[in-house]
């Protein structure tokens, strides 16, 4: 889409609208971008992976190799993209290892929960592995260093996510916002930031078109969090309690605004017999304080951001696309 995007060159243009009220729904949003860059945008199934179009396409893609065929520089657009969803599933796969101290004998037998780690690992990996071959297949150093670097920000904020407060028993982090940013950046959107930067390297824009993509990027994925973590605060229809994290957004403001004693007290007042929560008596403490409005306000205020970064493209079918994605991650009821 960053391609098409880009094919008519980079010129300041306006006509996108602030965030006031929501878009049009993620689902509606995929299928228009799906149309503009030719293909379904998620991850390439074995079958298609296997079927015969799609190896010749392949053979005949090889034999350009070495040419100046204009064709090639979409087939490493397109390249990028696919590194980009194998390194994101690589890593969500990893997620998936269940610890295996936590089980009780009800979750099921260990040694099969001791397979199925080994396999997430040697699965993860696997893709892990074949995504940086194709990455240097692109045959570009800053292509390779800004994936790499992204790579080392995936592990550094995972570890973040994973680790515990010195604190004894405690259930939450003693983080601020900012710190909430931080690791957020590192664990969801410097993947997406620095693909994006690549890919402007790729089609041999100036620095400052890559640093407005890897704003686009950055902007969206955090607004893209943002909104992950207030569907259990703002999701109507539902008369069943969603379980959230004690670290998500808007936990981590309503202990900003409530002061960290006040917030450990009815994280405890929330437990009942067997230290099992009550989701929805935690859900309505926090509902009932600022931390969910402080939230939307953000997810839109990182919303508008990416909007600005992406002003500075010309109008085309990819830019309304990738606007629309915005609009959609930044729709609440």
């Amino acid at each position: 889409m960053w391609g098409a995007l880009l094919r008519r060159g980079a010129r300041g243009a306006g006509g996108l609208r602030r965030l006031v009220s929501g878009g049009p729904p993620w689902s509606q949003v995929v299928s228009e971008a799906e149309k503009i860059v030719g293909y379904p945008t998620s991850f390439m199934s074995l079958r298609c992976l296997l079927s015969d179009e799609l190896s010749n396409i392949a053979m005949q893609v090889r034999k350009l190799v070495g040419t100046k065929h204009p064709l090639l520089d979409t087939a490493r657009q397109r390249s990028l993209a696919e590194i980009t969803e194998l390194i994101h599933t690589a890593f969500l796969v990893h997620r998936g290892i269940v610890n295996i101290g936590e089980l009780k004998s009800c979750d099921g037998p260990l040694k099969d929960m001791r397979f199925g780690n080994k396999m997430a690992v040697l699965s993860g990996d696997f893709l892990l592995a074949n995504a940086c071959t194709s990455l240097a297949q692109l045959q570009n150093t800053k292509v390779v260093e800004l994936i790499s670097s992204a790579i080392g920000d995936l592990v550094q904020g995972i570890y973040y996510e994973n680790s515990k407060s010195s604190e004894e028993n405690c259930l939450t982090d003693d983080i601020g916002i900012s710190t909430w940013k931080e690791q957020v950046f590192l664990s969801h959107s410097a993947l997406l930031a620095k693909s994006c930067q690549a890919a402007m390297e790729l089609a041999k824009h100036s620095a400052e078109i890559q640093d407005m993509a890897f704003q686009y990027g950055k902007h969206m994925s955090m607004s893209h969090k943002l909104h992950s973590d207030l569907q259990p605060f703002v999701k109507e229809g539902s008369s069943d309690t969603m379980a959230f994290s004690l670290n998500s957004a808007p936990a981590v403001l309503h202990q900003e605004f409530l002061g960290r004693e006040a917030w450990i007290k009815q994280i405890r007042e929330a437990q009942g017999k067997g230290n099992i929560m009550d989701y929805k008596k935690l859900q309505e403490a926090i509902k009932a304080g600022k931390g969910v409005t402080s939230a939307i306000d953000l997810c839109r205020c990182h919303g508008n951001r990416a909007l600005a970064a992406l002003e500075r493209f010309p109008p085309s079918e990819a830019r309304a696309a990738l606007a629309n994605i915005i609009y959609a991650v930044t729709r609440f009821p």
